[in-house]
């Protein structure tokens, strides 16, 4: 039997996007949001053509075009001599080769757009302040599929036998903005740069629409279980300093200088099983949370929420969702091992970290692209 109505639990990207490309296949839905108001979370956030390209289908793109920016490249930089090491072209260039563009913007701008697309369809319904624990959701009609975008901490996972697990990753972001205008000279105001060095990576980006700059700096580090963001404390602060040994002293010093750092730890999920073999499904985070090293995440989740419903249109729940999972999880498994190979890379020490600067420096524009045409070239399918 076709599905004709599905509920799904969590309003971020993965949900809102899921709803809309539900309803573009005819499907109604509501979402069963926990928190009262959908509030700023997170700071900024790159969306690479695979995704930007379903935004545009989705008519989102156009909105975000107007106010995003899109980078001429993506930087690589060495973090104590501040020398560029390799750069990707993007711009023009990403759109020509991937066929859609690259931007960077803050992740409360993509949900509002989502989130007024979704409020502006009939199909769509949306209700806040709904707490489900381990309960079914209180549909107004029966739905014929369940899906789960509650993201890293999923309750909905609880329902899948076999599901993934969430656990510490190892690694800490420490996130902050600051005022364009009072950004150093070294900071790119058109590009994407990640500074590279022993033990840590900092990734620096401008954000057009709220004229500042969105600073993120990775590195390992220890947390307790279920910390989310918060203030660092003397001692935290004390150990982003050692992480940052041997780098330029203007990063070490804009990084000490600033008082509204917000400490980040960052969790993944482990393997497992994505759906219930009946009528439950899991996407974005809540299926596979990974870390920000190809800065893929919130791509992935838009990549799930439009081929799923590339699934669910045409095939009964429990076939679309076991083909969903098999289709997608090669995907993520591949995104994965790319992601732990950029940590490596980008937080090498001695003869690897020159060595690494040294390829780096071998490579030619070209070159760099098309090591990434797996990911950026992706076109999600519309039949499946």
């Amino acid at each position: 039997m076709p599905v004709e109505h599905a509920a799904i639990i969590g309003a971020g990207i993965a949900g809102l996007t899921a709803a809309l490309t539900l309803s573009r296949r005819g499907i109604s839905c509501e979402i069963f949001e926990q928190a009262d108001e959908l509030v700023e979370v997170g700071a900024g956030l790159q969306v690479s053509p695979n995704a930007s390209r379903i935004l545009a289908e989705l008519g989102i793109l156009e909105k975000l075009s107007k106010v995003w920016l899109e980078p001429e490249t993506i930087r690589l930089v060495s973090g104590s001599s501040l020398r560029q090491l390799a750069a990707v072209p993007a711009g023009k260039f990403a759109r020509q080769r991937w066929g859609a563009p690259y931007g960077v913007l803050h992740r409360s701008t993509l949900q509002n757009a989502l989130l007024a697309a979704v409020e502006a369809d009939p199909f769509c319904r949306l209700h806040l302040g709904v707490r489900l624990g381990s309960n079914s959701p209180p549909v107004e009609r029966p739905a014929d599929v369940v899906i789960g975008a509650d993201g890293v901490w999923s309750k909905l996972r609880q329902s899948v036998p076999g599901s993934p697990s969430p656990r510490f990753s190892g690694n800490i972001a420490y996130r902050f903005t600051i005022p364009e205008a009072e950004a150093p000279a070294f900071l790119d105001r058109t590009s994407v740069s990640a500074f590279l060095g022993g033990s840590a990576h900092l990734v620096c980006y401008p954000l057009k629409e709220t004229g500042s700059i969105n600073m993120v700096a990775i590195t390992a580090g220890n947390a307790a279980p279920h910390a989310w963001r918060s203030e660092p404390t003397a001692e935290q602060r004390a150990r982003l300093n050692l992480q940052l040994s041997g780098w330029n002293s203007a990063i070490v010093s804009l990084l000490e200088e600033q008082q509204k750092l917000t400490f980040w730890p960052l969790f993944e999920t482990t393997s497992g099983a994505w759906q219930d073999g009946r009528r439950t499904v899991l996407i974005g985070d809540a299926a596979h949370a990974m870390m920000p090293f190809a800065a893929q995440g919130a791509a992935m989740a838009i990549e799930d929420a439009y081929e799923l419903a590339a699934f669910l249109a045409n095939r009964p729940v429990a076939e679309a969702l076991a083909l969903f999972e098999r289709h997608r999880a090669p995907r993520i498994a591949k995104l994965r091992q790319r992601g732990a190979f950029n940590r490596f890379a980008y937080h090498a020490k001695g003869p690897i970290r020159i060595g690494r600067d040294l390829v780096l420096g071998l490579k030619p524009p070209q070159s760099l692209a098309a090591d990434l045409d797996w990911i950026y070239g992706y076109r999600a399918q519309h039949t499946l």
